[in-house]
């Protein structure tokens, strides 16, 4: 196992595929591409109440990854236990310390369509995908540190976090020993696209995904309207400088 300069994991001996999974989606960047100008009008999301801070000693980092159209969720692999199922994504590449977990759109994500009406029917509700991204450094080294915002969670943030993640794998692709069957290879060095049951569309994208990861968590965050990656992010440095003037 072999890691590039930015960090990203190079192949994976113990990573199951599906024998004809879609096609390699070379140099995309995953959901949310071509789609700015069509969503710049939907509303942010209104004036609910947010979430009481959760009590308890903060007792691990994730961390929100901006990467341009798309966001991330970044867990730290070894600082706490995960959970089974995110365990057996992590099984399939030793020597990884940040799993790093995005959702998109899957037919954009595997067909390979970059024709001026792609993006068009990427709005329309279709079957979602996991990109898990493989690490042996800090999201920082592979992102840039002006693209990651840290936030550091209780046990039980952990937890429903984690929970909310293997939720977006779909059970169907679970292989008897635990480990995942692949929809296909990624875009990167060590990534992997994943089945997922949930549907995206232009109402919930990746960024909105993303932010309703968080809210799961129950960090202060909402996810009604977001759908841009600007919007996911923003929710998070605003969670992260609450953190902060809380003293965390």
């Amino acid at each position: 196992m072999a890691a590039t300069a930015d960090g990203m994991m190079a192949g994976s001996s113990g990573r199951h595929q599906a024998g004809s999974g879609g096609r390699r989606a070379a140099g995309t960047k995953p959901g949310g591409i071509g789609r700015r100008a069509l969503l710049l009008g939907l509303p942010l999301a209104g004036c609910a109440a947010l979430p009481p801070p959760d009590p308890g000693p903060r007792i691990a980092e994730i961390a929100v990854v901006d990467r341009g159209w798309h966001t991330d969720i970044a867990l730290p692999v070894g600082a706490v236990p995960l959970h089974p199922w995110l365990a057996g994504l992590a099984a399939g590449f030793p020597g990884m310390t940040t799993m790093v977990v995005g959702f998109g759109d899957r037919g954009w994500l595997l067909d390979g369509d970059r024709s001026p009406l792609a993006p068009l029917r990427a709005l329309l509700p279709g079957p979602g995908a996991v990109l898990l991204t493989a690490l042996s450094a800090p999201p920082e080294a592979a992102f840039g540190p002006g693209q990651v915002v840290r936030l550091p969670l209780t046990a039980g943030q952990m937890d429903r976090l984690q929970q909310f993640l293997a939720g977006s794998l779909d059970r169907r692709w679970r292989l008897p020993d635990g480990r995942w069957q692949a929809l296909a290879e990624g875009p990167y060095p060590g990534s992997v696209f994943h089945a997922s049951p949930i549907v995206y569309s232009a109402a919930y994208t990746c960024n909105t995904w993303t932010a309703d990861a968080l809210a799961a968590a129950r960090l202060p965050v909402h996810a009604t309207g977001v759908v841009l990656a600007e919007q996911a992010m923003a929710w998070a440095r605003q969670a992260a400088e609450g953190l902060s003037a809380r003293g965390r």
